[in-house]
């Protein structure tokens, strides 16, 4: 059975493309035959033209696919978020929705970028990288790992610039390494998503943050105006009350001999201690001086070792029971409810952790 083409021209003939158009040529005619191998010559130099450009075009192509791959890879400094900031937190299929909502999801659209920069909500992004590091990297995403360690290398620029808050960046980079070092060793049990060079190269870059967090030199102010040690005594105490860490106290001691002396206010670890651990953490761990005093300093440091210091945030990621909806509180969400401040409820960063364990 023949073949049936969409091509016009019958097999065994000579064409020539011309203005008008493809003309037929015959082997009678002469200058129909010197067309014919003026042509061939055209068509080979237009063939290896058109190859020269074929390769150019690829390479550019290439070139092109690799600066997007370079933009879309590890390196990229710039993480991706949806534009909403908030979304929507289901844990099961409907006939409306299908499937469920994972922990980098929300990670990636929430708005976090801007949280590290502000005061209000920096330690709450610090205390949920930490949670995540422990125990909820093998859940991540690729999209969601890249937006970790970015948000991170945010975090301690930060740190860097501001020179606040080291020792907690210090201690989310120490257990972030940890936790690396022991899913590392599991590769081959596909317990993280990626390959293995790359967390390689991630744990390198913490070590490198790390070095760059030990060699931070604290800048003393140019003006010469008051400083702490100015002030009355009073006023260096109520100071001293506002500060909810006791190793800050410690730290704070050793400036100098006058504060090292107000550093060691029984009734400032006092309050200390009920702010932390309830009044029966307290009753089980009592420690009695010889002169029949509590030891509240040394209570202190015994109540960190084995229970769990009360968080307190000026601001956290909020949840509306009624939408389903996870947001921050200054960001308007979707709600249907008539009272939708009676719908939402504040959430710690372990409450925000065991929303997605499902």
């Amino acid at each position: 059975m023949p073949f049936l083409g969409q091509d016009w021209r019958s097999p065994g003939q000579s064409w020539v493309k011309t203005e008008e158009g493809w003309k037929k040529t015959t082997t009678d005619d002469k200058n129909n035959n010197v067309s014919v191998q003026s042509f061939c010559k055209e068509a080979e130099e237009e063939e290896s033209f058109n190859k020269e450009n074929l390769l150019l075009s690829f390479s550019y192509d290439m070139a092109a696919k690799k600066r997007k791959k370079d933009l879309m890879n590890n390196n990229t400094k710039v993480p991706y978020f949806h534009r909403e900031k908030w979304i929507y937190v289901h844990k099961g299929s409907t006939k409306e929705r299908h499937g469920y909502c994972t922990l980098g999801e929300a990670f990636n659209r929430l708005d976090f970028c801007s949280a590290i920069k502000d005061t209000r909500r920096f330690n709450y992004v610090v205390r949920l990288l930490e949670l995540i590091a422990k125990s909820q990297l093998p859940s991540l995403s690729g999209v969601a790992q890249k937006n970790y360690m970015n948000i991170l290398e945010r975090v301690v620029q930060k740190v860097l610039d501001d020179q606040q808050n080291v020792r907690p960046i210090k201690e989310l980079l120490q257990t972030l390494y940890v936790s690396l070092c022991g899913l590392v060793q599991d590769m081959g049990k596909s317990v993280l998503v990626g390959n293995i060079n790359i967390w390689v190269h991630r744990m390198e870059n913490i070590l490198q943050w790390q070095q760059q967090l030990d060699n931070i030199q604290i800048n003393r102010p140019t003006n010469t105006g008051l400083t702490l040690t100015d002030l009355p005594a009073s006023l260096q105490l109520n100071i001293m009350h506002s500060l909810s860490d006791g190793r800050d106290l410690v730290s704070l001691g050793q400036v100098c001999l006058e504060l090292g002396t107000l550093t060691e206010d029984r009734l400032l670890w006092k309050k200390l201690c009920q702010y932390h651990f309830t009044d029966r953490q307290i009753r089980k761990r009592l420690m009695v001086s010889d002169k029949g005093h509590l030891e509240w300093k040394k209570m202190y440091f015994k109540l960190s070792r084995c229970c769990p210091h009360r968080e307190q945030y000026s601001d956290t990621l909020h949840f509306c029971t009624h939408c389903h909806i996870l947001f921050w509180k200054d960001i308007n969400h979707p709600c249907t409810a008539n009272n939708p401040e009676s719908c939402t409820m504040s959430l710690s960063p372990q409450d925000f952790i065991n929303l997605f364990k499902f």
